[in-house]
């Protein structure tokens, strides 16, 4: 938990683009003692400490509006900055270069890689993915510094939510920091320096997400 002096320090911005998660994502940051501000506005997003990229939605929809409000230009200023930017659930698949959702979608291109729809031979599997999956982790990945480490083969993997019939596939030169299982194993975290990106909901995950969310808010 945050002590007050860094409440007044810190400027959180999560960008606005009528994504469905974003008010969840707001109660959770403030749960930890900052303050965020739910904004398309570039000066504010420029001003702030760190900035979350959240989604739920349709990939075309979501990009249309991302574009119309200037967010991809205020998104790569952001990370180009060097603070520390995170992508969460659609807004994690946005940041690649083309998703198959919607007849296929141009997005963002700030990591390389595609977006994949489940193709799944096993017919009790569902898709969209959906519930609570143990979540393999980089031992070293700085986020999930308040988890305990996975590389014990006794240890229990933490458990995060998800909702999401797509999934990243990641060029072979992004660092995959999270993986877990359906179907087969995919990708649900990576890294690329100061942008850090995550396919499951911390902020519906419970004290193992509001640990990674405190953990990118209190990066330096």
């Amino acid at each position: 938990m945050a002590n007050p002096a860094t409440m007044v320090e810190m400027a959180v911005a999560i960008l606005d683009y009528n994504a469905g998660n974003v008010t969840s994502v707001a109660h959770a940051v403030s749960k930890l003692g900052f303050e965020a501000t739910v904004t398309a506005d570039h000066e504010l997003i420029r001003a702030a400490d760190r900035v979350i990229f959240p989604g739920v939605g349709a990939a075309a929809t979501c990009m249309a509006v991302v574009r119309e409000r200037g967010l991809d230009v205020a998104l790569r200023d952001a990370v180009e900055s060097g603070k520390p930017v995170f992508g969460i659930c659609v807004g994690m698949q946005l940041l690649f270069d083309h998703s198959e959702e919607d007849g296929g979608v141009d997005c963002l291109g700030l990591l390389p890689g595609k977006v994949r729809r489940f193709e799944l031979e096993d017919p009790t599997l569902k898709v969209p993915h959906m519930g609570w999956n143990p979540v393999r982790i980089k031992d070293d990945e700085p986020i999930y510094s308040g988890l305990t480490s996975t590389s014990d083969e006794d240890a229990t993997d933490p458990a995060f939510y998800f909702v999401h019939s797509y999934y990243c596939d990641p060029d072979p030169s992004i660092e995959v920091i999270a993986t877990t299982d359906h179907g087969h194993e995919f990708c649900v975290g990576v890294r690329k320096d100061n942008l850090v990106a995550m396919q499951c909901h911390p902020e519906k995950s419970g004290p193992v997400g509001m640990s990674v969310l405190a953990s990118f808010l209190e990066s330096r």
